[in-house]
Order: structure tokens, then sequence, then C-alpha cells
């Protein structure tokens, strides 16, 4: 089948803007801007569709207003709060302390999203790591994976289920049923493992230990009515993200509102409050989205799902398998969130021609889209927003060295996620 010269330049862009992050000798926020404005420049995609159609401004709005809530609540010292706590349940204790955080991280992804998770989550671990004068790259990459199969659980986990969700009419109750048990399968073996793979890196001196251990973690609140102020406003947010759907709101609505509240009531200075938020971070989004319409525009992703669909011949079972690889393979090179748009009508036309229950599939491609996501640090929100703050933190984390240590664990999700269809639906 002959495609237009479109078609394959905007493929040579992608692979050519991927190779440049991979390589890291370029900023990836301007690598990416400048790989999505080749692409409106080339006419692969205009700038009313890039900004109309691909720029997801729900999850831009909803990473904005998360990052002004975390940046105001953690004037209050409570980050530094839990730190010492989580050191004093687990004695100081590197390894016990990473399942710990691991864990949290993977139940706060499923119950709230994975996003909101890593925001509160990665300054806690930061300043936690920096009291034990240990590495924080473990206890980092250990929490993108773990956000990453906790949010796979719920139909608020991850942007792809809530998509999913919106699509068929699956309930919060069928996602729970169906995707949390492997969910917390994969979840248990991934932390065995990954303790594992850290006991002989994750080292700490004793007397860093006694010395934290000897803090109180009420000592490390700074200032009690920003706390409470704070704790009032993410409970809100919170509840509104929870019934947002009730509430025919969108997250990114909820999220600037909660962060508009705490400013108001706070009275911190915007100013100072919106240099705390991770802009390199939102535009590298910006470009990426723009980067991907543009491979959507000219009928890459389009292709790439057929392929997909028409190699199944029709059958329930190959489909699911197929569905399951594929977007796992796809997430993690390619951002999700299209990748599932563009499945979606796909595989309702499929369920139209067959007259099939697709529920299987449906369930395929939330557990590879969102499991996939491991595979490299662009695969998902939750894992662009940690290197983002890592990096302003002073840990950067190397593109390769993350693949190195998460693909592998995204793959053996995927094999788990493979015999659990198996045996659950066929």
């Amino acid at each position: 089948m002959m495609y237009s010269p479109e078609f394959y330049g905007s493929i040579v862009i992608f692979i050519l803007v991927y190779a440049m992050i991979i390589w890291e000798k370029f900023n990836r926020t301007v690598v990416a801007m400048t790989g999505g404005l080749i692409m409106v420049l080339l006419g692969f995609l205009s700038q009313e569709v890039a900004i109309k159609d691909d720029i997801d401004f729900n999850t831009l709005g909803l990473l904005i207003g998360m990052m002004i809530l975390v940046s105001i609540t953690r004037r209050s010292g409570v980050f530094e709060a839990v730190a010492i706590w989580a050191v004093q349940v687990t004695k100081g204790y590197p390894l016990p302390l990473l399942a710990l955080l691991g864990m949290i991280t993977a139940v706060g992804s499923a119950l709230l999203d994975n996003v909101t998770t890593v925001l509160l989550m990665v300054p806690v671990t930061i300043t936690l790591t920096d009291r034990l004068n240990i590495n924080p790259m473990p206890f980092l990459i250990t929490e993108i994976i773990t956000c990453n199969i906790g949010g796979t659980a719920t139909l608020i986990g991850d942007p792809p289920n809530i998509m999913i969700g919106s699509a068929t009419h699956l309930s919060f109750n069928d996602f729970l049923i169906h995707l949390a048990p492997i969910a917390i399968v994969i979840l248990l073996v991934t932390v065995a493992l990954l303790l594992l793979f850290y006991r002989k890196e994750l080292k700490v001196e004793e007397v860093d230990r006694l010395q934290v251990l000897s803090l109180s973690p009420k000592e490390q609140i700074k200032d009690w009515l920003l706390l409470k102020q704070s704790l009032f406003i993410l409970t809100l947010t919170l509840i509104g993200f929870a019934f947002h759907g009730v509430l025919h709101l969108e997250s990114a609505t909820v999220a600037m509102m909660g962060a508009m509240l705490l400013m108001l009531i706070s009275k911190e200075e915007p100013e100072e409050i919106l240099l705390h938020v991770e802009w390199p971070t939102i535009f590298f989004f910006v470009g990426l989205f723009t980067l991907v319409g543009g491979l959507k525009s000219t009928g890459v992703i389009k292709a790439l799902a057929e392929w997909a669909v028409n190699l199944t011949g029709g059958q329930l079972d190959v489909t699911a398998y197929l569905i399951l690889w594929l977007s796992a393979i796809a997430s993690a090179f390619i951002d999700n969130i299209p990748f599932v748009a563009t499945m979606i009508p796909m595989l309702h036309e499929m369920s139209a021609i067959a007259g099939t229950n697709m529920d299987p599939v449906w369930w395929s491609l939330a557990l590879g889209a969102c499991l996939g996501g491991n595979g490299t640090l662009i695969g998902a929100s939750a894992n662009v927003i940690v290197a983002g703050v890592a990096e302003k933190n002073g840990y950067p984390i190397s593109f390769l060295h993350f693949m190195k240590v998460a693909f592998p664990f995204m793959i053996l999700s995927i094999v788990f996620a493979h015999i659990y269809v198996y045996f659950r639906y066929f």
C-alpha cells in the first residue's frame, strides 16, 4: 500500500526527535518543541488542528493546577514531616523504605491518579534521601514503575482508563473487578524484584540513620495554619476528582480551582508560586502532543491500528493478545493518549462488524496502555513529571538508564497480563 510523502516524513521527524531525546546532548523540552514546530512548518498538521485536537489542555491544566497546590503545600513543611515518619516506620533501613514508598505510590495512584500522586511523593522522597544521604534514583525509578501499575487498577488511575470508560460506559466497579486483581499481583512481584535488584546499591551510614530517627515529624512543620489550609483544599480537590464525572467537570477545572482557592486563602504571592511550576515539563508535553499529532494527521497511528485489527482475522482472543502487546510497546514510545483515542473508534467498528462482546479487548487495551507507560522515560505523564522534578532538584534521570531498568519490568508485567487475559477470558 502506497502512503503519502507526509506519512513517511512525519515518521522520519519523530524518529529523529526521539533519537535526540535518547542522545541527551540537547534539552529534551527544546528538542520536543522543535520537532512539533517542524511538523507544523512542513504542513503535516496545522497550528489550528494542533491547538484544537492534539494538545491536551486538560492534561496541561491538571498538571499546572497540581504543581501550584503542591508548591504551596510544601511551604508548610508537611513533606519533611512525612519523610521523617516514613523513616521511623522503617527504622531508617533503605530496602523496607523503598518498599513502603513504592506501595504508597501505587495505592495513591489507584485512588487518586498517578500524576497527582507523584507530584506529592517526589518531594517527600528527595527530602528523605537527602536526610539519609543516599542515592534517590532507585526510589524515584521505583515510584515511576509502581505509580503506573497502581494507576492501571481503577477507572481514575490513568488517562487511558478514563477514556476507555467514557467510550464503553464501563463503571468504576468494572475496572476494579477486572483490572485490580492482576495489578495487585504485578505490583507485589515488581516490588519484590526491585528490592532484589537494588539490594546491594542501597546502603545507609549508621550515623545518618540514627540522626534522622532522632528527629520528630511534628518539629518539621513550619506553618500549621498553611498546613491546615493546604490539606483542606487538597481534600476538596481530591473529592472533586472522584466526582468530576457526576459534576460534569474536567479534571483540569477541578485542579485549577483548587489551586486558585489555595492561593486566595493562603495569600501567597502568585509570582513566586508560579516560578515553582515545572514549565519545562509543561512545554515538553506541548511539543510531544504536537509531534504525535503530526503522526496522527498524516495517518501513521491510524495505519498502525488498522494493521493490528486486520492482522487478527476477527478472532477475539488473537485480537485481545495483539492489542495488549501492541498498546504496551506503542505506549512506551508514543504517548498513550492519542494512541488510545485512535484505537477506540477502530475497536467500536470491529465490535459492530463481529457482533460479539469486546470487553476482553477493552481490558487488554487498558492493561497494555497503562502498563506500557513504564517502558521509557516519556511513556507516561507521571514519568515525565518525576524526571522534571528530579532534574530541578539536581538529580537528572538518564533516559537510557531508566529504560535499562524499567523496560524489562514492563515486559514482565505484560507477560503476567497476557496470562491473566488468557485464563480470565478465554
